[in-house]
Order: C-alpha cells, then structure tokens, then sequence
C-alpha cells in the first residue's frame, strides 16, 4: 500500500477528511481522560473518538482545547447512545454533546447501535442529518450495524431524497465494527467497499486476547514489533481506521508505532480465519 503515517488522512463521502488512527477512549475515566488524550496528542494523535455513553466527552474536549493544537487539525467523534435512539431523544443528545464539550462542531456523529426499533433508528438517522446541514456536525454514519439494518438506512436515505431532493437524506461517510482477523466481517465489509463507505475498528487488538496466536508469532519475529502493533498493521492495510485504546502511556506509544513495516499479501492472507468471535458486544445481530 502507498505510504501512509499517522499524519494521513482519508477524504469520506461527506468530502471531509478523516485521521488513518484514532484513539479509542471507551472505559477511560472522565477524572484521566484530559491527560490521555493530551499524551496521545503528544504522541502524534489527532483523532478522538468518543460517545454520550463513555461519559467522557467534556474532559476529552478540554485536552483539545488545551493541546495547542488548532481544533482544525483535530478529530472528535461522538455517538447517539442506545438509550437516546429517536428523533427527539437523538436531537437531546446532540444538544448534550456540545453543552459538555463547548465546541464549536463535531467531526463525526454516528447512531452508536441499531436499537430502538425501526422508527427509532430512522428518526435518529433525520436528527443527524438535520444537524449535519445545520453544519454543527461535519460527517455522520452508524456504528454495529448489521447488513439489515444497513439496507434500511440506505432505502430511508433514498427515500427523503426523493421526496425533497437529492442530498437531503444524508449519506452514511462511516460505519464503525468490531473488526479484526477473527471477527473480519465479508459481509459488512463488502457492502461498505460497495459504497465506498469508510470502515473504522474497534477492538482492533482483540483486548489483547490473541497475543499468543500462532499466526501472529511469525509476524511479529520477523518485523520486531509486538502482536498489538501487527494486528493494528492489519487493519490499516485492509483499508480500516483502526481505533485502539489505552490509559497507559507506553501503550499508548506504542499504538502508533505502526508505520516503519508492511505486511507481505501473504502474511495478510495467513492471518485470515472463518472465525466469527467478538470480543466485545455484537449489535450487529439485533432484529429489534
């Protein structure tokens, strides 16, 4: 692949750009989240990504404030909670994000799971694209949504469209999944490159969970780099926006040293797997 670093950036649907690696604060406390994002900033991060739901989203906002670093160059995510799902409660939860965060915009905003049953996730999908064009939010999309859920989504958006023109139903820029060699997603994956929808990963390093697979051992003899930074190199050469996440400064580190070697395409073929193991939660299944 062409030579990227962590300063690349990938243009979306929404023609905005987007950082090639983000950092995850999911379980980060709101009392250190403005030190490890200011680390992580130190390191070389310019992209954030949060939730109503991690309870973080103010001391994650003050380290982009106080980093020096001018907000245009920095990339804050957010997302509508499950429990917020609707047009109403997703508007509320909107308004939340920037009464907690004080900024000006929200790079991206996505529905953080196809709960709240149809209505509830098509009223969610109307609130954000009214605050997209309202330029309070720059680029908006969905996260753990499963190829159903997706066909939905897109039949709405076609939907509003003809009915008040083309634009104006929104368009998904990104879609965001548990994604990694055992969890790998064809189906999802296919239908996002179809698109040409961007993929970001979650839980790309398994939670640690798979350091001793003996797929990876090779890998990471050969290229003296740990399992989590070979795993986070699969990722970025399968084309996704990797999101790894730690408190711990050396991993931190670490995380971003991902950059100095390239997988051969048959090391990324060895470590394909017809598992399908999450580590984490798998919305993606819900027929609510």
């Amino acid at each position: 692949m062409a030579d990227i670093s962590i300063a690349t950036k990938y243009k979306m649907l929404s023609g905005q750009e987007i950082p090639v690696l983000g950092f995850g604060v999911y379980q980060t406390p709101a009392a250190v989240a403005e030190d490890v994002v200011l680390h992580a900033f130190k390191v070389g991060y310019r992209h954030v990504d949060s939730a109503r739901a991690y309870r973080n989203e103010g001391p994650c906002a003050e380290a982009i404030k106080k980093s020096g670093i001018p907000r245009s160059e920095i990339f804050f995510t957010s997302k509508v909670p499950p429990r917020s799902m609707g047009y109403e409660q997703t508007k509320s939860s909107i308004n939340s994000s920037f009464s907690q965060t004080g900024l000006d915009y929200i790079d991206l905003y996505l529905i953080h799971a196809p709960y709240g049953g149809k209505e509830g996730r098509l009223g969610s999908w109307r609130a954000l694209v009214e605050a997209q064009h309202a330029g309070r939010i720059r680029s908006i999309g969905v996260s753990n949504y499963g190829v159903h859920h997706l066909d939905e989504l897109e039949s709405y958006i076609q939907e509003l469209e003809s009915q008040h023109g083309k634009g104006k139903g929104g368009e998904i820029s990104v879609g965001q999944w548990e994604l990694h060699p055992w969890l790998a997603r064809p189906d999802i994956v296919a239908w996002c490159q179809r698109r040409g929808i961007l993929m970001q990963a979650y839980c790309p390093i398994v939670r640690n969970q798979r350091a001793e697979d003996p797929a990876l051992q090779p890998l990471v003899k050969k290229y003296g780099k740990t399992p989590c930074q070979v795993l986070l190199r699969w990722s970025l050469q399968k084309g996704f926006v990797p999101l790894p996440k730690s408190a711990t400064p050396s991993r931190i580190e670490e995380n971003a040293e991902i950059y100095g070697f390239e997988l051969t395409d048959g090391e990324m073929k060895s470590l394909e797997t017809d598992e399908y193991a999450p580590c984490a939660w798998d919305p993606t299944t819900s027929d609510d």
